[in-house]
């Protein structure tokens, strides 16, 4: 039987390995604190299910590509209230299920692999980028990060960038929640502006920040956006991972052409779903809560770690810890044994070998038991 050559090339999914073991030692009634992977366990908000549960229609029927205009019209509000743009929900807004398919299916609508486009992304990073990018066909051209995990525009060639289509930025940094400053992010729009190519900034931890408020790709691009687009989720901002509700905003031209690949995948969210997303998108008094409660947990494990004599790598927003260690797979494998699920730098590609990520998503108690055990099984670096 044939099936497409890159499944088998990709093989399995990075950290389905750890999550597999970590199953079967829940299964096996042992004690588990999972924080490999960045599903956040605090409720939803209220206020969201119940408007979900309003609008299931007594005769339920296609959504479209464009999605509804309230939830277009909450999405254009919110970002001018949070990044102090003016968006057109009309032509610059389009609701997605989550940013992870919006993510994996842009390449499709912007690459030709007949002209050998590329695909420029950050490693590590979101797996997700190099995914999308070699189904669609795309020569891949990932960057090694370093230091800081900002992709800066200095990082990349005027080989590598004259043959992108696009290019994916993340701020805050996924996996290692770095911020991406608004003059980096200029510099890089300008060159792909001058390459022709489309700058991606994966925005959906915009909303997790200790400090100050990370900024977006819109703020720099102007009127029109041109050339720019922003992805951005309610999964961690509102606590909605298994809504899958996400937006995309910024050049209309973009926009209209991943519309109209949107509406041949047939991928719109539910209606019933948009509801609820306009509903969250519209309330930022419940993300301001959610916010304080990830930047508790993220202090009591960066001391944990920090008095221990590791090294907390930026961290700084988004809804991860980067810490550095000698053997990413070594510590990983350590602390699973002791019921501590994290997933290894190597995880996210070239770049991550040597740094542990944890995902904040136990609970508050959860990471002050796991700070302690952190303490016992981990071995202190070398000074």
């Amino acid at each position: 039987m044939h099936t497409n050559p890159i499944l088998k090339s990709l093989g399995t999914y990075p950290l389905e390995i750890v999550q597999h073991r970590a199953r079967d030692r829940r299964d096996a009634g042992l004690p588990l604190i999972d924080f490999s992977i960045g599903d956040p366990r605090e409720p939803t908000p209220a206020f969201i299910p119940e408007t979900l549960k309003e609008h299931i229609p007594e005769i339920s029927q296609y959504p479209t590509a464009k999605g509804l205009s309230v939830i277009r019209d909450a999405v254009a509000a919110y970002v001018g209230r949070r990044f102090g743009v003016v968006v057109d929900p009309e032509t610059q807004v389009i609701p997605t299920s989550g940013s992870k398919e919006a993510i994996f299916l842009t390449p499709l609508a912007f690459v030709d692999r007949d002209q050998g486009d590329g695909v420029v992304y950050g490693t590590p990073g979101y797996p997700v980028y190099e995914r999308g990018a070699l189904f669609a066909g795309a020569r891949l051209d990932p960057v090694v990060l370093s230091g800081d995990f900002v992709l800066r525009s200095a990082d990349v060639s005027d080989e590598v960038m004259d043959r992108a289509a696009l290019l994916w930025m993340c701020s805050p940094h996924n996996p290692a929640g770095s911020i991406t400053s608004l003059p980096d992010m200029e510099e890089l729009l300008a060159r792909t502006r001058q390459a022709g190519a489309w700058l991606c900034s994966d925005e959906c931890y915009v909303d997790l920040y200790d400090d100050e408020p990370p900024g977006s790709i819109l703020q720099v691009a102007g009127d029109g956006f041109g050339g720019a687009l922003s992805y951005l989720s309610l999964s961690k901002r509102s606590g909605m991972t298994g809504y899958r509700s996400g937006a995309i905003v910024g050049d209309a031209d973009a926009i209209a052409a991943i519309r109209a690949l949107r509406s041949t995948v047939g991928v719109a969210p539910a209606e019933y779903v948009q509801h609820a997303g306009a509903a969250a998108w519209s309330d930022d008094r419940h993300a301001a809560e959610r916010r304080l409660i990830f930047k508790e947990k993220r202090a009591i494990l960066r001391e944990a770690f920090v008095d221990m004599g590791f090294e907390v790598v930026a961290s700084d927003a988004g809804l991860y810890l980067w810490v550095k260690v000698e053997d990413d797979e070594a510590a990983t494998l350590a602390l699973l044994e002791h019921g501590i699920v994290v997933a290894p730098g190597r995880a996210f590609g070239a770049g991550g070998e040597g740094y542990l990520r944890l995902a904040l998503v136990p609970t508050v108690e959860e990471c002050r038991e796991s700070a302690e055990m952190i303490r016992e099984v981990l071995i202190v670096p070398a000074s």
